[in-house]
C-alpha cells in the first residue's frame, strides 16, 4: 500500500535520511522510533509529500507521491494549534468534507459518526478551547479519520499529554484502528508506546544520514491492556530489542531484520 524505495532526504549539505526502503501493507499500524534528531518527523513529512524526496521514490497504492495526496490525513502533536478555535467541535471535524462537495447535513452526520467513535458525542457543540488537551486530540484524530483516508500519518500525537491521558488515547486509537483498519504510520519517541500500539516497529539510526537498523513485527494479543499486556514476557522482550536498537546496540548484535510484509496479529 505504501512503498519507499531508497529514499534520501537532506537540508542543504546536511543529510537527514539515507536509503530508506520500506513496504507497509494495507491495514498495518507501523510505529517509527529512533533517537532524538534522527529524522522521524522528516520521514513523515516526506511520505506526506510536504517535502519532496531528494533521492528514491515513494508510492501510495502504486501512485508516485509528487505532492500531498488527497487520500492522506495527518495528526500532529500540537493539537491546540491544529484546531480552529472559532469553530465548534463538529464543524472542526466536518471541515475536510467540504472538499468532497457534501451537503451541510451530510457533513454533520459524518462528523457526528466519527465523534461518537472517539467518545465525544456529547461535545459536538463545544469549542476546542472548552476542552481538555486529551479531548482536543480526540477531535484532531476524528478530523483526520472523517474522510476515511487511505493512509494516516501520526507525528508523536500523544507526546505532550500526561501519562494517564496518553494511555487512554492509545487504547482509544487501537479500538478505532480495529474498526476502521486504516493503514497508519505512527511516529513516537516512546519505546514502550511503539511496542504497545504497533503491529510492527521500525527503528532509525542516529543521524546524520539515518537509516533503518531494525524492522520488527510485534506479535502480541490483539486486545491489548495497559497493565496485562505490558507485563507479558513477550512485551518485555520486544521492548528490550527496540531499546537496544535505539541505543545503537542492535546492529552490533546483528538485530537488523527486514520484514516489509510482516504484520502483527492485532487486526486478525
Amino acid at each position: 500500500m505504501l512503498h519507499l524505495s531508497a529514499v534520501g532526504q537532506h537540508y542543504g549539505d546536511h543529510k537527514v535520511l539515507h536509503d530508506i526502503t520500506l513496504t507497509v501493507p494495507a491495514g498495518q499500524l507501523l510505529c517509527v522510533v529512533g533517537p532524538s534528531g534522527c529524522g522521524k518527523s522528516t520521514l513523515l513529512r516526506t511520505i506526506a509529500g510536504l517535502l519532496p524526496a531528494r533521492e528514491g521514490t515513494i508510492t501510495i497504492d502504486g501512485a508516485p507521491v509528487t505532492g500531498v495526496p488527497d487520500s492522506l490525513a495527518v495528526v500532529f502533536q500540537d493539537y491546540g494549534r491544529s484546531l480552529f478555535p472559532w469553530l465548534t467541535v463538529r464543524d472542526n471535524v466536518a471541515l475536510p468534507l467540504r472538499r468532497r462537495g457534501l451537503a451541510r447535513s451530510e457533513r454533520r452526520a459524518e462528523a457526528d459518526r466519527i465523534l461518537d467513535s472517539v467518545g465525544l458525542s456529547g461535545a459536538t457543540r463545544r469549542h476546542p478551547w472548552q476542552l481538555s488537551g486529551g479531548m482536543q486530540q480526540r477531535v484532531a484524530i476524528a478530523r483526520a479519520l472523517v474522510c476515511r483516508p487511505t493512509l494516516l500519518l501520526m507525528d508523536e500525537p500523544f507526546g505532550s499529554l500526561d501519562a494517564q491521558t496518553r494511555e487512554d488515547l492509545e487504547d482509544l486509537f487501537l479500538e478505532v484502528h480495529r474498526t476502521d483498519g486504516t493503514t497508519t504510520v505512527f511516529v513516537t519517541h516512546d519505546i514502550d508506546e511503539s511496542v504497545y500500539v504497533g503491529d510492527r516497529v521500525v527503528v532509525l539510526s542516529p543521524g546524520p544520514g539515518s537509516r533503518i537498523v531494525l524492522d520488527l513485527p510485534v506479535r502480541l494479543p490483539g486486545r491489548r491492556d495497559q497493565i496485562a499486556t505490558r507485563g507479558l514476557p513477550e512485551f518485555v522482550a520486544l521492548r528490550a530489542q527496540v531499546g537496544r536498537a535505539v541505543r545503537g546496540q542492535g546492529e552490533q548484535d546483528g538485530a537488523k531484520t527486514t520484514l516489509g510484509n510482516g504484520r502483527g496479529v492485532q487486526n486478525a
